[in-house]
């Protein structure tokens, strides 16, 4: 990845003038959502229209991929896919994240990352509208990965939209979002085997209905893409309880000039720190290493667990229906989680023993997978659901591991594409070796002897410091 600074220029103001919610815009730019000329509630709703777009986004970055895990059989019987091209299959979304989460970062800036992640939700929809009518496995594969594209520019771009708009609640909009996505994530492995027997049993309306929910992700970002401008300028943005602006009477005046100066001051430390910051070698610096392969590690975990679970448990004799709702079970323990990991994360200065805790639980749900599959299938999916949790902890250290603008969307590129290609052999090495040992013992074995080095590289990712400092 090229190694070119990212240039965040403040709007200079008037000595003693507060910043107007932490907004700063490129010179010679449009009046816009939270400036000085444009009132506080413009600069609310535009925040809480981000808010929303990430949580609809969030929602769609995860069902193109579960809701095939549980349909997996018969999408591979009708398209004549052997043990071998499914496990190919299962390793086409982390292959499409490394490859296009790459270029995320020149993407956004060049167009701003609002209206990268607009794109980003239409390739989504076109995906999912295109794979049901796919007429053999080439065409659903072409399908499934304009969906994942969408996926992978979108994934990469959300810490960097959290760390922008509202650096001053990584924690809780990191959780707000990676909740949405364990949501949107469970509610397609539990709804798309019932839904798909409702609608008359064919597997392609079952995969079809989905890209409905992806149409209305792309709505809340259509207004912010003007802000293109904008989103290259942010060095970070974010509300207390007030607007910002210092102005108006009384208490609400008081609440927003404390809080502007409050953010404001962050915002102007974040902008000087973006100007003054030498090309970030991100390469250099083993943080960014560890944290890629901690990535890595983790997503293949999930992506086995997504693309296969439901198939382990079907040939240990559990009912179709039930294994998906066992993989929704696993996926939903991300929704509180998700919500709680994060916040915890931010409030400790090393986060190595919530890896290592997290770790511990996966390595004991594959032991129960591997010894007793149906009989404690319920127990061994939630304890693989609290081990996926590694996932919002990655994206958390993303953000505390930088200290610039710059810093994070290097960082946050750099580590999901290094750690989507490390992801990429795990599910295919699983449907190799589930097709020739004719069981699941050995792909089960291999799930739980990756969660030692993930809990060593994590811990090494999880150290307090940054990479602003190693580069």
């Amino acid at each position: 990845m090229p190694d070119e600074p990212e240039t965040l220029e403040p709007t200079a103001r008037p000595a003693g003038t507060i910043a107007p919610a932490a907004i700063v815009a490129p010179p010679g730019a449009a009046p816009i959502a939270g400036d000085s000329s444009v009132p506080g509630r413009a600069h609310r709703w535009t925040l809480g229209l981000v808010t929303l777009g990430l949580v609809l986004a969030a929602l769609n970055l995860r069902p193109a991929i579960t809701s095939l895990g549980a349909l997996l059989e018969e999408v591979s019987a009708d398209l004549h896919m052997s043990g071998t091209v499914a496990g190919v299959l299962t390793s086409v979304p982390p292959l499409c994240f490394a490859i296009f989460g790459i270029t995320a970062p020149r993407l956004a800036r060049r167009f701003g990352p609002a209206a990268v992640v607009c794109a980003g939700m239409a390739a989504i929809f076109a995906g999912l509208v295109l794979r049901p009518f796919a007429g053999g496995t080439a065409g659903f594969l072409a399908a499934s990965a304009l969906a994942l594209m969408g996926i992978a520019v979108s994934n990469v771009l959300m810490p960097v939209i959290v760390k922008r708009y509202f650096p001053d609640r990584i924690g809780s909009m990191t959780g707000l979002y990676s909740m949405a996505l364990a949501l949107g994530t469970s509610v397609a492995a539990a709804a798309t085997v019932p839904m798909t027997q409702a609608l008359g049993g064919d597997w392609r309306i079952g995969l079809g209905v989905w890209a409905a929910v992806a149409a209305l992700a792309v709505l809340p970002w259509i207004p912010l893409v003007r802000d293109r401008d904008r989103d290259r300028g942010i060095a970070g943005t974010g509300t207390g309880r007030g607007t910002g602006t210092g102005a108006g009477a009384g208490n609400e005046a008081k609440t927003g000039a404390k809080t502007g100066a409050k953010t404001g001051a962050k915002a102007e430390a974040t902008a000087a720190a973006d100007r003054t910051a030498a090309p970030l070698r991100i390469t250099r610096s083993r943080t960014a290493w560890a944290l890629g392969c901690f990535f890595g590690l983790q997503a293949t975990g999930a992506y086995i667990t997504m693309g296969w679970m439901p198939q382990i448990f079907r040939d240990a004799g559990v009912p179709a229906s039930t294994a998906g709702v066992l993989l929704a079970v696993t996926m939903v323990m991300g929704v509180p989680l998700a919500f709680v990991i994060p916040r915890l994360a931010t409030r400790m200065k090393n986060q190595g023993p919530i890896v290592v805790a997290l770790g511990l639980c996966g390595l004991s749900g594959y032991t129960g997978l591997l010894l007793a599959p149906a009989a404690g299938a319920w127990v061994w999916a939630l304890l693989l659901g609290i081990s996926n949790c590694s996932f919002p902890l990655a994206l958390t250290m993303i953000g505390m591991r930088t200290r610039t603008g710059a810093g994070v969307v290097r960082l946050s590129a750099f580590a999901q594409s290094v750690g989507y290609l490390i992801s990429i052999p795990g599910p295919l090495l699983v449907g190799v070796l589930y097709q020739h040992s004719g069981g699941w013992g050995l792909p089960i074995a291999l799930m739980g002897g990756l969660m030692v080095p993930q809990m060593i590289v994590g811990t090494l990712a999880g150290r307090d410091r940054t990479v602003e400092d190693e580069c």
